[in-house]
């Protein structure tokens, strides 16, 4: 799913549109979702909103948080909808508390779950190269890109955003899955699978299941230094265009099974699966980035992971 970013610095907000063309500077798109940061004293949060003129977490179209540590290196994302382990997920606030409006009181759920954790690697040695990336994403089993494998979805009771449904007639390419990550929230995905094995909605993992239950890790691609250009190279098939310690890819790690042995060779080649870029985002112009993402993260999960990029990272750099 090919999109993009603009950041609008006096408002310190940042708008998530899909590409509605193949340019790789576009003007206008079909929007999805907005952020705006707040500096605190020892954090920096993302506020994300499905609504691009208010952004506020006393909205109902408020889905979703990413906060940093005090330097820039760790986040944790939060959702506000639980997801298909939400037993085993961390969540706070989770009682609702009122907020007040203009039109008066009304009571807001503000229920968040922590889904995923990003760390960026730090610096010690202080100097210059490109940023090493570890995103754990709780909502997403690893099994989800095995064959057959799929992304739970979250029970029936919860009913998915109204937002959804003016995406129904969007096309969609190949690459994007059939448009399951268009449902926004970590745990909105329904009937998606991979290699023809059928996913049953509202399911959860058995207790036979558990080894399945290891979350999918995504690692930042590492760049090669090119001599001639004198600087760290990956190949954006022509996505990005501008340098910037910003621009990353993610692809899936290879995790070894539980309690397997350490091979005396070298490992092989990954599959094919966890050798695809999952998500990626890079510097096109000024305050303008493209946000390429697939199966299995959601529209949410991408651009809270891409905001991080946008952090200083005090001792990364």
């Amino acid at each position: 799913m090919q999109c993009f970013i603009k950041r609008d610095r006096s408002t310190q907000t940042y708008y998530l549109y899909l590409c509605l063309t193949s340019a790789v500077l576009v003007e206008n798109g079909k929007f999805l979702l907005s952020a705006k940061r707040i500096c605190r004293a020892t954090c920096t949060e993302y506020i994300i909103s499905m609504n691009a003129n208010s952004i506020s977490r006393s909205t109902d179209t408020y889905i979703g948080k990413m906060r940093s540590n005090f330097l820039g290196t760790k986040f944790v994302m939060y959702d506000t909808q639980p997801p298909y382990n939400a037993s085993s997920v961390s969540h706070s606030g989770t009682t609702s508390r009122r907020f007040y409006s203009k039109k008066g009181s009304t009571k807001v759920p503000c229920s968040t779950y922590s889904i995923a954790q990003v760390s960026y690697e730090l610096n010690v040695l202080g100097t210059r190269g490109p940023r090493r990336m570890r995103c754990v994403m709780h909502s997403i089993p690893a099994s989800s890109l095995e064959a057959g494998g799929s992304v739970p979805c979250q029970p029936d009771i919860i009913f998915s955003r109204s937002l959804d449904e003016s995406f129904s007639s969007m096309p969609v390419s190949k690459s994007s899955v059939m448009d399951h990550s268009m449902r926004f929230s970590s745990a909105r995905f329904s009937d998606v699978s991979i290699g023809g094995g059928p996913a049953i909605r509202g399911q959860a993992l058995s207790d036979g299941e558990d080894s399945k239950d290891t979350p999918l890790i995504l690692r930042n691609k590492v760049p090669r230094w090119h001599e001639q250009l004198q600087c760290w190279c990956l190949n954006f098939r022509g996505r990005v265009t501008v340098a910037s310690v910003k621009n990353f890819q993610l692809t899936a790690a290879v995790q070894p099974a539980a309690g397997a042995p350490t091979p005396p060779h070298p490992a092989p080649a990954p599959p094919p699966e966890h050798d695809k870029v999952i998500l990626q985002f890079g510097k096109v112009a000024k305050d303008m980035f493209t946000m390429d993402y697939r199966y299995p993260l959601s529209a949410f999960q991408a651009f809270a992971l891409s905001l991080s990029s946008f952090d200083t990272k005090l001792a990364c750099e």
